[in-house]
């Protein structure tokens, strides 16, 4: 669980996060959402230990991140696991050595069981046999699979995904959604997904934050998120052409 405590983050005399309060819960998938200069990228990095807020309070568990020295960070990093926007996947090495480097980083296994434990993960995110094939020679929902490999193979408490969908067709980003859903579960993680992404939302929204100009404006759930009150809320949930059309099928209904 990561819990934060009125948080406040400016770059200069721009307020960016305005006394945010949430609870990300474990097991579970988290999502943060909003337009646009919402300021969900920042919040992000704040959470990472990217920025450091003004004022606030972020706890991994029961520690609090700006209580801790540098070894105390350094640990928690180590069970962390991010999966990026573009993949970040090095060109230069292949599945297997890119799934394999946070294991030679972290990790004091022999070779034989960082070996084994990545077979393990890429067989888990259904990347049989591609162990030695280059990112360029796999399909961009292929490099995914390998960024969330990546990111769990040091059997992380906490997962974040930065627009993991970000290039990807609705049909491939459903099962990076349900296979991000599947792994949080099952490793009992917490996982907190940075999108804009509808789908995403109603896929996989067990616990959604909402944000509106750096404050939380609205959270909940995907069961609940149709029936929110706030302005701003409703024009994000309709903004897409899809939404719209079951807006308007909802909107005949009521007459």
């Amino acid at each position: 669980m990561i819990q934060v405590k009125h948080l406040h983050k400016s770059f200069g005399e721009v307020e960016v996060l305005r006394d945010i309060s949430t609870t990300f819960e474990r097991g579970k998938t988290n999502l943060i959402i909003g337009s646009s200069g919402s300021g969900k990228t920042v919040f992000l990095k704040c959470l990472l230990g990217l920025f450091s807020p003004e004022q606030g309070e972020i706890f991994y568990g029961n520690q609090s991140f700006s209580a801790m020295d540098k070894d105390q960070r350094k640990e928690l990093r180590e069970h962390i696991g991010m999966v990026f926007q573009g993949g970040a996947l090095f060109d230069s090495m292949t599945v297997e050595e890119n799934v394999m480097f946070p294991l030679r980083m972290y990790s004091s296994q022999s070779l034989a069981q960082r070996q084994e434990r990545v077979n393990t993960v890429l067989a888990r995110v259904n990347l049989h046999g591609a162990n030695k094939k280059f990112p360029s020679e796999i399909s961009g929902g292929m490099q995914k699979r390998v960024s969330i490999a990546r990111a769990i193979v040091n059997n992380p408490r906490y997962l974040f995904c930065d627009e993991p969908n970000s290039g990807l067709d609705p049909k491939t980003s459903m099962v990076i959604d349900n296979l991000i859903q599947e792994i949080t579960a099952e490793y009992n993680m917490t996982t907190i997904i940075n999108t804009h992404d509808m789908n995403s939302v109603m896929e996989i929204g067990q616990n959604i934050v909402f944000l509106q100009n750096g404050s939380v404006a609205w959270e909940g759930n995907a069961d609940n998120i149709f029936n929110a009150t706030e302005q701003s809320v409703i024009d994000f949930v309709y903004s897409s052409n899809l939404f719209k059309k079951i807006r308007t099928i909802q909107q005949q209904a009521k007459r």
